[in-house]
Order: structure tokens, then sequence, then C-alpha cells
């Protein structure tokens, strides 16, 4: 049996050399590590953060999580109201996201889906202290004790005592609030629910537990001084209705029997919504609730495709909504357009700074990059100024007679425009790649092909042409990514009929702030890209492609 080769160092040469090839990738990844971890966090990371709003609905269920229980169980097909447990869960989740000043962000959100979501809860915000004033008034009035801030502290916080406290009550709460407010409450916060009022008054508990938690955290105030909010009375009446405080005799204990005893009004919360708004007694909000309470949604890409998520599944969205396809369809139809435009009229223009004398072609070229020197801006407002029917291309047209001056041409917002505007500022990024591969094109080819027969347009075409379709590929894939991204040109050129599907993106993530369904039609957009590169590798082969 052969003996294995041998080191200088003894060891076998073949673990040797996977040790000094492992260090030297160890340095090369070292070399690149900065680099690499600043692409990560400057780009990467926010591109995945921005596009994962697209499926992203936590919104839903952070703001209302008690109502999202109750409507699980609903069935909206029965077409018959949620019933009264949904409303009463309803009304103190809304009540905290509305002292958070939370709740209109989830009326935009499901506005998206359904209109007049957004000025319903933000009216529903303001009128909810009604139902708790109304009975917060009688109960103060059977005894003042009630306006007492320190009367309920004593009731429902554990103190020193020994009775084990309900924390996980307390720090789901604070998880609550976190969410609601996108603050920390990590702070002290001198209160513990007792556990047997946990027990006896499920509902006051939550609520005053919840007020108990904001009003430590976020306004920096003792709960044992202030008076808690108006749905901790409404909770209380509620929770007396069926509370059984024969064997209880701890703090309050005497309030607590002599308020139950009473003839306080009983909160009716269905009837408390219809009165704010006569939608929440229809099943239009709380079907939209319903369907988008999911943490996931795949309702902005639906959106994307002129679809929506509905309770009985998916739908098309009404015919006078119906854009989004088109603007995506539009979007690439043009832009191959404008990618062949350029390979047209830049062909040409490589060709000959590839081929003139060294000093011509540099002073070509000078002209190729001057518009790089040039805001896009301006290039832009100057094709404005240049197609408009009073502009100067149609003022020649009229001068030479070619049109009347009463049928002048619509080169503006229109495809025309677009299409003309955007082959002026993406005709830079064709040239430079073909220039590039024809210069290493060796003239001495073409001679071959003459010398052996080949006319002019068969040396080209079967000699030249060949070797120049790398380059034409690199500007070809160039200029269509630039071009199915631009914005600011079709915006201000196009009208309504030359606008692409990224103008749409910018006015949702700047205007209507509807940044999910603007992740959504960047995602559709990006994966699109994606598949015409794959196809463009199967057809064309991307390892034809250079840049010289």
């Amino acid at each position: 049996m052969a003996e294995a080769m041998l080191a200088a160092d003894g060891t076998p040469l073949k673990r040797s050399l996977a040790r000094a090839l492992r260090r030297q990738k160890l340095r090369a990844l070292a070399l690149i590590a900065p680099l690499l971890i600043f692409v990560v966090i400057t780009f990467i990371v926010p591109i995945t953060s921005m596009l994962f709003r697209s499926v992203e609905n936590e919104i839903v269920q952070n703001t209302l999580p008690n109502t999202v229980v109750a409507l699980a169980s609903w069935d909206a097909t029965a077409g018959k109201l949620p019933d009264d447990a949904v409303f009463e869960a309803m009304y103190f989740d809304m009540f905290l996201a509305a002292e958070a000043k939370r709740h209109t962000r989830l009326g935009s959100r499901l506005n998206y889906e359904t209109t007049g979501m957004s000025s319903l809860f933000r009216q529903s915000g303001r009128k909810l202290d009604d139902l708790g004033k109304d009975i917060q008034k009688p109960l103060e009035a059977l005894n003042p004790a009630w306006k007492d801030g320190e009367t309920w502290y004593a009731i429902f916080d554990a103190g020193t005592d020994a009775v084990q406290a309900d924390t996980d009550l307390l720090a789901a709460q604070r998880e609550r609030i976190a969410r609601l407010t996108s603050n920390s409450t990590d702070g002290s916060v001198n209160f513990m629910p007792r556990a047997d009022m946990v027990t006896l008054l499920p509902k006051t508990a939550q609520v005053y537990s919840a007020w108990a938690v904001f009003v430590a955290t976020q306004d920096g105030r003792d709960p044992a001084t202030r008076d808690p909010w108006e749905d901790a009375p409404t909770a209380l009446v509620a929770d007396l209705q069926t509370a059984d405080l024969s064997g209880y005799d701890g703090p309050g204990a005497d309030l607590l029997r002599e308020a139950q005893a009473a003839d306080l009004p009983n909160p009716d919360f269905k009837a408390a919504f219809a009165d704010i708004d006569e939608d929440w007694a229809t099943m239009g909000p709380w079907t939209t609730l319903q369907t988008h309470a999911n943490k996931f949604t795949q309702g902005y890409f639906l959106n994307a495709v002129d679809a929506q998520k509905t309770s009985d599944g998916v739908a098309w969205q009404p015919e006078n909504k119906q854009v989004l396809l088109t603007l995506f369809g539009r979007t690439i139809w043009m832009s191959l357009l404008i990618m062949f435009s350029c390979i047209a009229l830049g062909y040409p223009i490589a060709w000959l700074l590839a081929n003139l004398p060294m000093r011509t072609s540099n002073l070509l070229l000078i002209l190729v990059l001057l518009p790089f020197w040039t805001s896009l801006l301006v290039r832009t407002s100057a094709w404005k100024v240049m197609l408009q029917q009073q502009g100067v291309i149609n003022e020649v047209l009229v001068w030479i007679g070619l049109v009347a001056d009463d049928n002048r041409l619509q080169l503006m917002h229109n495809e025309t425009g677009t299409i003309v505007s955007m082959t002026h500022i993406l005709l830079p990024f064709m040239i430079l790649p073909m220039y590039s591969v024809m210069q290493t094109i060796q003239p001495t080819y073409l001679r071959a092909a003459k010398s052996l027969g080949a006319t002019n347009w068969t040396a080209f075409w079967r000699v030249y042409f060949p070797q120049s379709i790398p380059g034409i590929g690199a500007g070809s894939i160039l200029v269509f990514i630039l071009a199915i991204g631009y914005y600011i040109t079709p915006e201000i050129m196009g009208g309504t009929k030359g606008v692409f599907i990224s103008n749409r993106i910018a006015y949702h993530i700047s205007s209507s702030l509807n940044w999910g369904l603007a992740a959504a039609l960047g995602t559709i957009l990006l994966a699109a890209v994606l598949v015409l590169y794959w196809a463009y590798d199967k057809i064309v082969g991307i390892d034809n492609v250079k840049l010289g």
C-alpha cells in the first residue's frame, strides 16, 4: 500500500492543502466582510422589510385582539349580526385603541378594503365615552366613593398582600400597550391585579389593568391617584350582572354589593354602537373585520391584480377600479418598445464610435455622455417644451406645411411623449455597452470575409453583428430594467395614458400611504423582471452578455 504524501511539517499533504485553502477563503471573506455587512444593512434589510409589508397585517389583531377572537366563531353567511359578546369586546378594544390614538390607523388600513371604514372608526373613537358616562354618572351618584381613584386602586391592586396576583394578565397588558403605542412598557408599574378580582370581575380587572399600565408607562403617572377611564365603570356594571360576591370580604366589598343590588343601567353595547353610527348595525364593517383579521394577508397582492379578498372568497374589483393590470401590461410593453428604440438608434452610433479615428471618436463620446451632466428633471422638462402643441417640433412641422396649424400633433401626455423622452434619456445606457464590445471586434475579420467573396452586407450580418450581440444584450438588460422602474419622466410626460406602474407605487408610498399595496406592486414588478431575466438567459444565454 502506497504511503500518503506528507507536507514539510509531517501532516498529510491533502489535509495541509485543504487547511491552506480554508485559510485563504477566510482571509478573502474577512476582506469583503465590511462591504458585505454594509450592503446587507443598508440595502437588503430595508428592501426585505419593505417587501414584507405586502403580506403583514398585524394591526387588526394588535388593535382589536378580543374582538378578533370573538368574531372567529361568527358565521357571516347566516345574514345575522354578531352576538352581544362581539360588540362588548369591540367596545373595550376600541376604547383602549382610541386612547392610544391607534384606532384611526386601523380605520385607514381597513379603508383600503372597504370605503368608509376610516371615517367610521374615527367617528366611533370620539363617541365611545358616551356609553361610559351614561353608566359612570349613576354609579357615582349611588356612592361618591366611586369618584375617587384610590377606591378603584384599593379594590383591584394586590399590593403587598400574601394573595398571589395574576402576573400573566399584567404581562399581557404590557405587551398589548407596547404594540399599540410602539413604545416600551418596561418601566416600574406600581400595580398588580388581585387574583380574586380577576376571578370575580374579569372584565373590570382586564380593563383596569390596561388603564393602570397605560397611565404608568405612557403618561408617567401613578394609577393609585388617578381616576380610571369611563370604560372601567362600564366593565364593572357588566361584571356585576353575573358576579357572585357572597364569599368576598376584601377591599370594597360593601361598595361592590351596594352597586350590585342597585338598579344601575345595564350596558347595551349593540345599541350603543348603532347610536354611534348606523353602519355598525349592518353586516359590512363586521365582515370586513373578520375577513382581514389574520396576521398575514394576501389582500394586498389581490388588490395589485385588480382583485379583492371578500368573505365569500376572491372576487374581481369593480370595473371602474380595474387599472393595475392595465398598468402592468403597459409598463412591460412600453419598456420593451423603449429598449428596441434604443437599440435601433444606438447601434449605428456605437458602430461609429468604434470605427472612427480615436480623436473623432472621443469627441462623439463626449457628446454621448453630455446628457449625464444635466439633471434628469431638466432633460424631461426640455422635452416637455419641445413636444407641446406650441412647441418646437409642432412649430417646425407647421412651418414646412406637413401639419395644419389647427391640427397640431398631440405628442405629450400620452405614450408618445413617454417613449420619446425616455428613449433619449436611456440611449447612452445602450450605446456605452455596445461601444465597449464593438471596440474589441477586429477589423481584419471583415476584411477577411470580403476577401473570401462576401458583400458588405453579408460580412456585416454574418461576421460583425454576431460578435456585437453580447453588447446588445448588456445594453438591453440595462435599459429595460431602468425603464421599467422610471416614474419621474412618465409622470411629467405621460398624462393618464403614458404612466407606468412605478407611478402608482410612488403614489401609494407618498400620497395614499398604502405601503402594503405599494410593496405588493413592487414585489410583482420584481418578480416580472426576474422572470424576463430568466427567459433571456434561456433564449440568449446570460454568459453571452458582456460589457467589454
